[in-house]
């Protein structure tokens, strides 16, 4: 027989290749569906189960494609041991495990298997059939590696073979159906081989409306942020900020190639005409632009900070494993600090590029001395934990970056209007105030001005002892702008 399954997650693995035992790596299994079938398209059972989250939380992102919230887990999940015991009954009975990337589906259940202390052999030694796999050819869609085909997605083969998509994507027991049908579809076009002695084959379809898959259909709760943690723009702001002083530390100049276009002259006029006392230039991996950026700031009359965004990986020397890290800005405090930047910027590129250039926390720690740390924006490492792992993890990142680095650590508040903004901003602050760090707003800026006839509107961010607030300045020259 053949067990079809799908999953649904808190996220994706770091390292695809790591074995199931390896826990911090493969995420959390958030929904489990299968449909059991016999060789002939016969349907034997069925399952669908929302896991009740134990020591994990589901984050925003994994929320925002699924829409399963933690709170909603909670409240409908049923506990991993029982879903376990459920799925393993049918696992038993089958000598095939199919799925689309089925390989992903079986490392996931796997390492659950592995977490509740139960042999995972039964699921990873399964014979596997994988749509994906035997799609492609028959899909024959261009633009693989190598010149080759790329693997169809599920959409993408459903489609090819019966000429409709299918709702529901990423519904684990509505994404289980698309694939049991495109399956039995590629076993009657004879491009998965039959089992001998069964030359009809018809796929027999669940009842997606009987209790068991209707679980699936009710209204998801795709995370919404439920307050605002930073006012409108407006041309009104409160007297106790009015008169404070703001300095960009986080921008981008022309040398974050591909990136940003601001010159450093643009950036370093916008901030003398908004009578900035400085500015910082913190470019990616790289320090290129530090004489001509001093020299225009001594110039104009500006301190020029200097800074860089490094790329912090697990470990920058291993080019085995593709791994751009996290982005974090670093900034010196004073010629010493500077002499630290330029090392860690010069290993970057001669020890640690692979893809970016990189530096890992081991080499930072080394040369941290008089440099100060920003938490980074989305990019940033408790920024992506609390998208994309949970706020556990993010707190923990926190608080090492508090342990190693002190009051010269600072983590960053941005808005853009970005709706993952709100979330991590409301998720950093609560964080500062637990481990008593300091918030700094900043714009992480790529463009000195977004076009002439805009160029005179300008967003600035400043803080208060309470609340991050906004302030729209008027310039008189169209050319006047930082973002």
């Amino acid at each position: 027989m053949y067990i079809i399954f799908d999953t649904e997650t808190t996220g994706l693995p770091k390292n695809w290749n790591a074995p199931v035992t390896d826990s911090d790596n493969w995420p959390r299994l958030v929904q489990l569906a299968w449909q059991l079938h016999s060789y002939d398209g016969k349907l034997v059972s069925t399952g669908n189960f929302t896991v009740k989250p134990d020591g994990f939380d589901i984050p925003y992102n994994a929320a925002k494609i699924h829409g399963i919230t933690t709170e909603k887990a909670l409240e409908e999940g049923i506990e991993l041991a029982e879903v376990l015991n459920q799925f393993n009954s049918d696992l038993a009975k089958a000598e095939y495990a199919v799925g689309h990337n089925v390989e992903f589906d079986i490392n996931i259940v796997g390492g659950e298997y592995h977490r509740d202390n139960r042999d995972f052999e039964p699921v990873t030694l399964k014979k596997q059939l994988d749509t994906k796999e035997f799609g492609t050819e028959f899909c024959q869609i261009p633009g693989g590696r190598g010149g080759k085909f790329k693997w169809p997605t599920l959409t993408e083969l459903h489609q090819k073979l019966f000429d409709e998509p299918f709702d529901d994507a990423h519904d684990a027991a509505y994404d289980v159906h698309a694939t049991a049908r495109c399956f039995f579809g590629l076993v009657s076009h004879n491009v998965i081989p039959r089992e001998e002695g069964f030359s009809a084959v018809t796929y027999q379809a669940p009842d997606l409306d009987q209790s068991n898959f209707k679980k699936a259909k009710t209204e998801t709760s795709t995370p919404k942020p439920s307050e605002s943690i930073i006012q409108t723009p407006s041309e009104k702001v409160s007297s106790e900020v009015a008169d404070v002083p703001f300095v960009h530390l986080h921008c981008h100049s022309q040398f974050s190639i591909l990136q940003a276009t601001s010159s450093v002259y643009d950036l370093v006029g916008a901030a003398k005409k908004l009578e900035m006392p400085a500015i910082a230039i913190t470019d990616h991996g790289n320090m290129m632009n530090t004489f001509s950026f001093v020299r225009e700031a001594e110039k104009q009359g500006v301190k020029a900070i200097v800074g860089c965004e490094f790329n912090i990986c697990e470990d920058h020397t291993n080019k085995s494993v593709k791994d751009n890290g996290f982005q974090t800005v670093v900034i010196a405090k004073n010629k010493n600090g500077y002499q630290n930047l330029c090392k860690l910027s010069s290993k970057s590129f001669t020890d640690g590029s692979y893809y970016v250039p990189r530096i890992d926390k081991e080499l930072l720690l080394e040369f941290k001395e008089d440099l100060i740390v920003l938490s980074g924006g989305l990019w940033g490492e408790i920024s992506g934990k609390i998208l994309n792992e949970g706020e556990k993890q993010a707190e923990e990142a926190f608080v090492w970056w508090k342990e190693n680095f002190g009051d010269d650590f600072y983590a960053e508040i941005i808005r853009h209007g970005v709706e993952e903004e709100t979330v991590v901003n409301k998720v950093i602050l609560k964080f500062c105030e637990k481990h008593d760090v300091k918030p700094v707003a900043t714009n992480n800026t790529y463009y000195t001005a977004q076009s002439e006839a805009e160029a005179h509107d300008i967003l600035l961010c400043v803080r208060d002892a309470q609340n991050v607030s906004c302030l729209l300045y008027t310039s008189p020259s169209p050319r006047d702008l930082s973002t």
